[in-house]
């Protein structure tokens, strides 16, 4: 590679800054306090570069030997968008587990890998967004409806499993280095935010205090009084008509002076044009305005561009130097935290190779998560575990050969992922297996993908050329240009670029190729795009759409010869703030399952693996399926064509394992019938299949536990909800927690919070409590003798309630301590587990906060949260 003389001038210069700083400016000492190197800093920048460094994308100050750097990075699941990196189970999985210490060791891995790829994008000068240390997870809102589609991105339903999870995923993250960070966490979305995605910019969520106290902030008060994270990140939504980033209760009253909280407050991406743009929250006249009034009530860091407008916000007295400087010390303490000011010598992880990243012992921790994470939710007459003996399987359904799918969404790039269809056929080498497809998620067609015939026309590279321009009209030279072998999907949600170096607003598209059609008759082509798109064949236009509609996914169907190749060619432009661009081209054949049940008349058992995918629910997604709005879902049954499936194979008189591969829960009640056990499998990373497998056939003992409630239909779910007047708090955009999860629902689920059965069988005896009689404040030790009566050992997740007697108000129960542990075989383990002082805590309207409360009490305790099946002890709090 040649470097230009005025390149490498450049670079000499800058070295030659970043060495005079180092040794001139107190800022750059690492041996000076912290609050000393901060004042320094901040006497030395000039207002516009304060402003320039309170932005995700940071930029340099080259007379001070400051590099630019980029805030946004993701680590939901695996470092993602940044290249190779283990991908572990989707977040929703993780929940399963219900197992903390291994929670804390696959974030200290992913933590690693992320150090790893800093150091390698520093060596090669890669200040470029996803590269940094501070990472945007985890994802702690409360999974309170189904329907939400980013549902996926949490650890479920319950405030004290996902403060547990949280908890062990910042420390995971952070490290325990007593004077750096080894990266930043960040929790989000502060507060009250879980759908819906389709109206999240103008959305106003309405709650109660005791709702507020009891369910949402509990897991975000966890993570700042106890884990010391370093980031919060304030939601897209307005809370009780003030937008989050600048919400005086939330930011002010709540988390700065309640909580204490000394980190940084970023906003999630591109919320602060929420204040101000017409059709959103519009609650300040311009971007100024809106800048001035983030920063006011504590928001720090701005993930987007509004902030570019505090200069207009100074200048014309709407903010004052001082308030930029108070907020700017939090971010100036997050660089010399992670120790990018500082010789990189005196930073423990500096050294770490790029070649820890998918490193053996990596990919172990992912298939042991993912096992970890199997929920075995029914097995009618043991069918499972399956003899290996079978000569026979049918492999049937959408997701049985989808690698993509296992990914769940904010991913990473695995450099291998084992399907389901993979993980059975390596578990049994010697077995008949058919597979078929059989449906789509959604789409009652069959539609088989022949984007293997594209080329770019250049020495015949498979794929498509894809061009992104920094403009909307596909002017000059593009931003980025790639090679797109896999599949054309592309969107900015949340403000993700579409590719490296592109803008997040006002871009434009160019994808191109050479199709070669593999026979003769009706080919479809589809797309979708925000804002508008036209797509040639031949260079004659087909399709074209704009606004709205471009952004739902349109289908031409054409005649084709085969052996002919034609000329294909999207251009998209974007007008708006969300872009995002779609194309395939298929097959479609009419949906038809006789053929299949000849094919399977002689297996042994049927293994259906369906459910649903990221590619139907997920952040603020355009989707043009029955059932999906935005992201999110309207119902949720399983699809109508897979609900037909099951009933078509059940008619083949085989045994049915229905493998369900989903981010959410799903009612299922009435397609029990059709299958004889339930897996559920979530979006299990990289190792998903072999995790599957082992299952299926017994190599692994499952005990993944449910961290969300199936009901057993969405009518079940809306009858228990508080009723409203107000449209928009209704249904889904009711924030009541009345009639929702386990905690408040009053009628039997299909399948309850903390269910998962095993291969062995479990027996609770008598629990003893360390005192009867409990003053305010204490805590209490609760020893529970669990006995595994079978000859398998296994795991057990241990769950303690704790109901409030006589107050109807309070929750039916709510978790308040659990473990995992193994059994052995005829064994007996004493598992004693604390109830802290905040088990017995509840909403107090005078004290605006929780408090414990006097009274008597019911602890419950087994391996779910099912009353019916709990043991339970009595228990007094005596009053203060």
């Amino acid at each position: 590679m040649k470097i230009s003389f005025l390149t490498l001038s450049f670079l000499f210069a800058f070295m030659g800054q970043c060495l005079k700083a180092q040794t001139e400016y107190p800022f750059r000492n690492p041996d000076l306090p912290n609050e000393q190197r901060i004042n320094n800093l901040i006497s030395l920048l000039k207002p516009e570069e304060k402003i320039g460094m309170m932005m995700h994308d940071s930029r340099a100050v080259p007379r001070l030997g400051i590099p630019a750097y980029n805030w946004w990075s993701e680590a939901l699941h695996g470092v993602a968008r940044a290249g190779t990196a283990t991908v572990f189970p989707q977040a929703i999985g993780m929940g399963a587990t219900w197992n903390v210490p291994a929670q804390y060791r696959t974030f200290d891995i992913i933590s690693t890998e992320a150090r790893a790829k800093y150091n390698e994008a520093v060596r090669n000068n890669n200040r470029s967004i996803y590269y940094g240390l501070s990472f945007w997870t985890p994802n702690i809102n409360i999974f309170r409806d189904p329907r939400w589609g980013r549902g996926q991105e949490t650890y479920g339903e319950d405030p004290y499993l996902t403060s547990q999870l949280g908890l062990a995923t910042v420390k995971g993250l952070q490290g325990d280095n007593p004077k750096y960070f080894k990266t930043h966490a960040c929790a989000k979305h502060y507060a009250v935010h879980s759908g819906p995605e389709w109206n999240r910019h103008s959305y106003n969520a309405v709650v109660s205090d005791r709702d507020l106290w009891e369910t949402y902030l509990p897991a975000f008060k966890a993570l700042v009084k106890e884990g010391n994270v370093r980031e919060v990140m304030c939601a897209y939504n307005a809370l009780n008509g003030e937008p989050c980033c600048g919400n005086n209760l939330l930011l002010t009253n709540i988390l700065r002076k309640k909580w204490g909280y000394n980190g940084m407050v970023v906003t999630d991406c591109w919320a602060m044009n929420d204040f101000f743009v017409k059709g959103a929250h519009a609650t300040k006249p311009d971007a100024p305005s809106a800048a001035a009034d983030a920063i006011i009530h504590s928001t720090n860091l701005e993930c987007g561009d509004s902030f570019t407008s505090l200069n207009a916000a100074l200048k014309s007295g709407l903010v004052s130097i001082e308030q930029i400087d108070a907020s700017l010390r939090k971010i100036l303490q997050g660089w010399i935290e992670l120790g990018m000011l500082d010789p990189q010598e005196r930073v423990p992880w500096s050294k770490l190779p790029y070649s820890v990243v998918d490193a053996p012992e990596h990919r172990q921790q992912a298939l042991k998560v993912a096992r970890e994470s199997m929920t075995l939710l029914k097995n009618n007459a043991s069918l499972l575990p399956l003899t290996k003996s079978v000569k026979k399987i049918a492999v049937i359904g959408p997701n049985a050969d989808d690698s993509t799918m296992l990914w769940g969404n904010y991913n990473g790039t695995p450099s291998s992922t084992v399907t389901i269809l993979e993980g059975i056929k390596k578990k049994l080498p010697q077995t008949e297996i058919v597979y078929e497809k059989g449906c789509d998620h959604v789409d009652p067609w069959v539609k088989t993908s022949l984007y293997e015939y594209l080329s770019t026309g250049v020495n015949g590279q498979k794929g498509l050329k894809v061009e992104f321009y920094n403009n909307n009209k596909r002017e000059g030279q593009p931003a980025a240009t790639l090679t797109n072998s896999i599949g054309i999907s592309y969107s900015n949600g949340g403000g993700t670029p579409l590719a490296p170096g592109v803008n997040v607003e006002n871009t434009s598209s160019r994808i191109s190729g050479i199709f070669t059609a593999p026979y003769s008759g009706p080919v479809a082509f589809s797309a979708s795009a925000s804002d508008e798109y036209k797509l040639f064949v031949d260079d004659k236009e087909v399709l074209t759409q704009t606004g709205y509609f471009a952004s739902v996914t349109s289908e031409h169907i054409m005649n084709m010869e085969k052996g002919k190749t034609y000329r294909i060619r999207l251009e998209q432009s974007q007008k708006g703030q969300h872009a995002s661009v779609n194309f395939n081209v298929y097959r479609k054949d009419p949906q038809e399952f006789s053929g299949l049940l000849n094919k399977i008349s002689d297996a042994d058992v049927v293994i259906y693996v369906g459910g649903l995918s990221p590619a139907l629910e997920g952040e603020e997604m355009f989707v043009n399926a029955e059932g999906f709005k935005g992201g999110d879902k309207v119902s949720i049954d399983l699809p109508t064509v897979q609900r037909k499936l099951l009933a078509e194979l059940r008619k083949a008189g085989k045994p049915v394992v229905f493998v369900l591969c989903t981010g959410s829960s799903l009612a299922l009640e009435q397609d029990e019938k059709n299958y004889d056990a339930l897996l559920c499998a979530w979006y299990g990373g990289q190792a998903a299949g072999t995790a599957v497998a082992d299952v299926l056939f017994g190599d692994y003992n499952p005990a993944g536990r449910l961290p969300v409630t199936f009901y057993k239909t969405l009518a079940q779910l809306d009858s228990g909800l508080s009723k409203h007047n107000d449209p928009a708090r209704q249904g889904f955009e009711n924030y009541d927690m009345e009639g929702r999860t386990y905690r408040y629902l009053r009628s039997e689920p299909l399948y309850p919070f903390g269910h998962g059965l095993s291969y062995s069988a479990f027996k609770y005896g008598a629990a003893t409590l360390d005192k009867k009689v409990l003053k305010a404040g204490q805590n209490v030790s609760i020893t529970i003798p669990v006995s595994n009566n079978s000859k398998k050992g296994g795991d057990e997740v241990v769950q303690v309630y704790v109901k409030r007697d006589n107050d109807p108000q309070a929750p039916v129960k709510s978790l308040r301590a659990f473990k995992r542990l193994f059994i052995e075989p005829g064994k007996t383990q004493y598992v004693k587990l604390t109830l802290d002082n905040n088990s017995f805590k509840y909403f107090d309207k005078k004290a605006n906060d929780l408090v414990t409360k006097a009274g008597s009490y019911t602890i419950e305790y087994g391996g779910t949260s099912a009353s019916t099946t709990l043991n339970k002890i009595k228990i007094k709090v005596q009053p203060n």
